[in-house]
């Protein structure tokens, strides 16, 4: 009967592997698309309840333009996107699954232009794509599964606190960060892609990483503790996949460059301390500051 177990689960595990456009990659994804947009859409909600949406009208055109044009050369264009610009200096932005995208306007200062905006929209973009939330909830499912073996099979008490606590460390710093790290290495290359297929100049991308690194200065935690990678990191991985963009940037139809540069008033400072963006409880918002 255990060796059936273990063929019944091989076979599930099996065709449980979707491939990720792009990149390629074998992911293993339990949830059932149709119940990780169902979660997405209710988290992004809740996400952005107490949230102030621009009021500026020609800036809130601007991310429905590029956004739009991303989207559609992705391969879920008919997925009901939806992109919304957040009022806050956070320079943030996230997505979730089922099309849910949101950037807040501080992120607008380091964009600069379109092809700035399509650098952070476009990963974005790739993290519901590649379906990075139903992977991790599917992980999470895998790591509690083997937690709850580990626990029954230990019988002293002590050393079951001892070990379970040492898989709790494991669980933190050996599996689930750099699944993570490993999850926005991969939609940067897919969004590079997307960014040079929607018209916009892919060399931008490695400008962008290199302002908000200047931006955001030393703050934050080391690479090894960090959901992103380093933006050194970030910008070697970029460049590895740049030609692969820049081939398809030159063979686009209609070329957008660097699109149109922001005129955006100073930021607003007060003797406050920033708010960190809240994260929703069972879903990963991927902000791109620490």
């Amino acid at each position: 009967m255990p060796n059936l177990f273990k063929v019944i689960l091989i076979v599930f595990l099996l065709t449980a592997c979707a491939t990720t456009p792009i990149s390629d990659r074998q992911a293993l994804i339990l949830i059932p698309e149709s119940q990780e947009i169902a979660f997405g859409k209710q988290a992004y909600n809740k996400a952005l309840k107490d949230q102030e949406d621009s009021k500026d009208a020609h800036l809130n055109q601007v991310l429905q333009r590029v956004g739009r044009r991303i989207a559609e050369v992705s391969d879920m264009p008919k997925l009901d996107w939806e992109f919304r610009l957040i009022e806050s200096n956070d320079k943030n932005a996230f997505a979730l699954p089922g099309g849910k995208v949101a950037v807040y306007t501080g992120m607008l200062r380091i964009c600069e232009n379109e092809a700035g905006l399509a650098t952070v929209l476009s990963p974005e973009i790739a993290h519901v794509i590649a379906r990075h939330g139903a992977q991790r909830m599917s992980q999470q499912m895998l790591i509690s599964g083997a937690m709850m073996g580990a626990s029954i099979s230990l019988r002293n008490n002590t050393q079951r606190s001892i070990i379970l606590g040492a898989l709790g460390l494991g669980v933190m710093y050996g599996i689930t960060l750099p699944f993570s790290r490993g999850d926005e290495g991969e939609a940067d290359q897919i969004g590079l892609v997307y960014m040079a297929k929607a018209g916009y100049d892919p060399e931008e991308a490695i400008q962008f990483w290199q302002r908000f690194s200047q931006a955001k200065g030393d703050k934050g935690p080391p690479e090894w503790a960090s959901t992103h990678p380093a933006d050194n990191t970030r910008i070697a991985g970029l460049k590895t996949y740049l030609s692969r963009a820049k081939y398809k940037y030159q063979n686009v139809k209609l070329q957008h460059g660097l699109g149109e540069t922001f005129n955006l008033p100073a930021e607003k400072t007060d003797n406050k301390e920033p708010e960190k963006p809240k994260p929703v409880p069972g879903v990963s918002v991927e902000a791109l500051t620490p």
